[in-house]
């Protein structure tokens, strides 16, 4: 094999849109096996190493985990936030036609995942979890409806990943409203002035990036002290960065949106997956699977997803609020559903945000998410190759 078409594989792989979901599963099976090796204590010792700077009036010295989901995070919660603004102001969701069907199937599959969950744990202390079960990871569900390739319609790849971002927009309302700690609003002030300041910059035509990046990092900070989940300032910054284009044909938002795919995709989702699926399985956590816990989100995903997102989809076809994506079936429609029901990052981070500092619950509650999410991917794979197959036959 030549250099020229060993480098051009390469290239391929990592433009693909299933390299970062190969990736991130690799970071998770490195970190499960390093967590049930000899290693496990030494990698949780440095996950819990403190990093960072203090003085009488700033505190910046967090542990290396904590540096992950608050820090790194923050850039992949701007990635969704710029994903957003674009769908709703020129994409899939820049319309009310347009935006009907993923939005309605979004909120179906945010209700039942979460109304399963909360059924199934009222009255315990895992009832706090609700949230868990009611996100979509984009990147490995993008990742499989890409290797599935023609077996699935264009338009409910399109389906999908705008449901996703939607679904995205929900999970980050519900982290912003129901699990953030007891607020400082003289911090959240502080960050809403500046963050009104980016706004008006905006209004005014501005357009140099750095000039909304550099007051985005003191959002960050005074976000982080509120006692609101420090994630939700890359949403902040993503609102007030420009999307229209100057003279030169550039959009500053998609100029950004661009350059942080690859980092996110190939270094911050691994990294966050590398932090936070270290878990080191016992018999009891098993057991857990089947506790009310493990089965919320179990069911919750696995189940609660693909019905919420087709019924609710069936619903707005037949009301006429919405149109059936081109050349697709409604058992199509309940196999995407079924990917949906991927929950992986944003599940694992909110199940960091409700139990976090318990070490019994939160590795059951990531050990589930795990299989749900495997099971979700296999499944719903099975249900389209099948589907398509079958489709082939008839022809």
């Amino acid at each position: 094999m030549s250099k020229t078409s060993f480098s051009s594989k390469i290239a391929s792989f990592f433009n693909s849109g299933t390299a970062s979901g190969v990736i991130l599963l690799f970071f998770v099976v490195i970190s499960m096996a390093l967590a049930n090796s000899p290693l496990s204590a030494s990698l949780e010792q440095f996950l819990n190493k403190e990093w960072g700077w203090e003085s009488d009036t700033i505190f910046l010295r967090y542990s290396f985990v904590t540096w992950v989901n608050d820090g790194l995070m923050t850039i992949f919660f701007l990635l969704v936030g710029l994903e957003i603004k674009r769908e709703m102001v020129k994409g899939e969701l820049s319309s009310p036609k347009k935006a009907a069907l993923p939005i309605l199937a979004a909120i179906g599959g945010v209700l039942f995942p979460a109304g399963i969950y909360a059924i199934i744990n009222h009255g315990t202390e895992t009832a706090i979890g609700w949230g868990i079960p009611m996100a979509t990871d984009i990147a490995f569900a993008i990742a499989i409806v890409t290797m599935l390739g023609k077996k699935v319609p264009l338009s409910l790849k399109v389906f999908l990943s705008a449901l996703a971002i939607v679904d995205d927009l929900m999970a980050i309302i519900v982290i912003a409203v129901f699990y953030s700690t007891q607020l400082e609003f003289t911090y959240l002030l502080t960050a809403f002035a500046i963050f009104g300041l980016l706004l008006l910059m905006n209004k005014l035509g501005v357009r140099k990036l750095y000039l909304y990046l550099i007051p985005g990092v003191l959002i960050w900070y005074f976000i982080h002290l509120s006692g609101i989940h420090a994630t939700i300032a890359g949403v902040l910054i993503a609102i007030a960065i420009p999307i229209k284009k100057n003279s030169k044909g550039y959009s500053p938002l998609e100029g950004l949106e661009h350059s942080l795919a690859l980092p996110v995709g190939f270094i911050i989702m691994p990294i966050f997956a590398f932090c936070n699926t270290n878990i080191h399985i016992e018999a009891e956590m098993i057991e857990g699977l089947f506790t009310p816990l493990g089965f919320g989100i179990v069911i919750g995903l696995l189940i609660g997803k693909p019905i919420g997102i087709s019924l609710l989809s069936y619903i707005g076809v037949k009301t006429g609020l919405c149109s059936m994506p081109d050349r697709a079936s409604w058992k199509q429609v309940i196999g995407v559903g079924m990917l949906a029901g991927i929950g992986f990052t944003m599940s694992i981070f909110i199940a960091v945000l409700s139990f976090s500092g318990n070490e019994l619950l939160l590795p059951e509650a990531k050990l589930s998410i795990l299989i749900a999410s495997l099971l979700s991917g296999i499944l719903g794979s099975i249900l389209l190759t099948t589907l398509h197959k079958s489709k082939m036959k008839a022809v």
